[in-house]
């Protein structure tokens, strides 16, 4: 059989978003162009202080750029803000209690102060299927919260935790242990302590409390 010698070695076609990304470039573009002449036209003038250390400053940020984070486990707590957390559901039959369960469980898991992070469930039905499916909650999350503290785990709803980590191996032996006794969890019977019942009246009636001092709200759906 004859070789042919003179096979192409890539194919070439158009790209897509052909008309999308010239628009975006040309949206950065003019984006650096204001930011420039905002610059540019802000240095002071020969008779004001400081124009040599302005004009020094701009230079150094267009040949040597930097980037400044926070590191996030030497703040201090005490001066983090309290942030109240309300999960709004009022139809059980269009927001499953499993649905409004994952919301709350994963508002909980936060990478927060837990002394600071207070999360409430408003039901405006006043389904007992919510409420029973809290109790549950209450029992779970003294299982579901370590772990997610322990393995920092990504993301922290437990349905999607656990929908995503069957498609990828544990690396780690205890965690594979401590995953697979949190996803046979077997349901507890409705047995309410004092700290179930606590959390369900903080939970439940979290709207009708009387803040004493500012707060940040967050309004979170049930829907992720």
């Amino acid at each position: 059989m004859e070789k042919n010698h003179h096979l192409s070695l890539y194919a070439t076609k158009s790209a897509k978003a052909r008309i999308a990304f010239p628009l975006f470039a040309l949206s950065l573009f003019v984006g650096i162009c204001f930011i420039f002449e905002y610059t540019v036209s802000n240095i002071p003038s020969e008779e004001e202080a400081g124009r040599w250390a302005w004009i020094g400053l701009f230079l150094s940020e267009l040949c040597c750029p930097v980037e400044c984070w926070t590191f996030k486990d030497r703040l201090y707590e005490e001066a983090l803000p309290d942030i109240d957390i309300f999960v709004c559901t009022a139809d059980p039959m269009i927001e499953p209690p499993a649905m409004v369960i994952n919301t709350v469980l994963s508002v909980m898991a936060y990478d927060y102060p837990p002394q600071k992070l207070n999360v409430y469930l408003s039901d405006d039905g006043g389904s007992d299927l919510t409420f029973y499916a809290m109790v549950e909650a209450a029992s779970f999350s003294k299982i579901w919260l370590p772990f997610c503290k322990k393995f920092k785990v990504e993301p922290r709803s437990p349905e999607a935790y656990f929908r995503t980590a069957v498609l990828k191996p544990l690396e780690d032996a205890i965690k594979a242990k401590e995953w697979s006794s949190i996803k046979h969890h077997l349901p507890l019977h409705l047995l309410l302590d004092l700290t179930t019942y606590s959390f369900l009246l903080i939970s439940l009636l979290g709207l009708q409390l009387l803040l004493s001092r500012p707060h940040i709200l967050i309004l979170a759906s049930c829907s992720f």
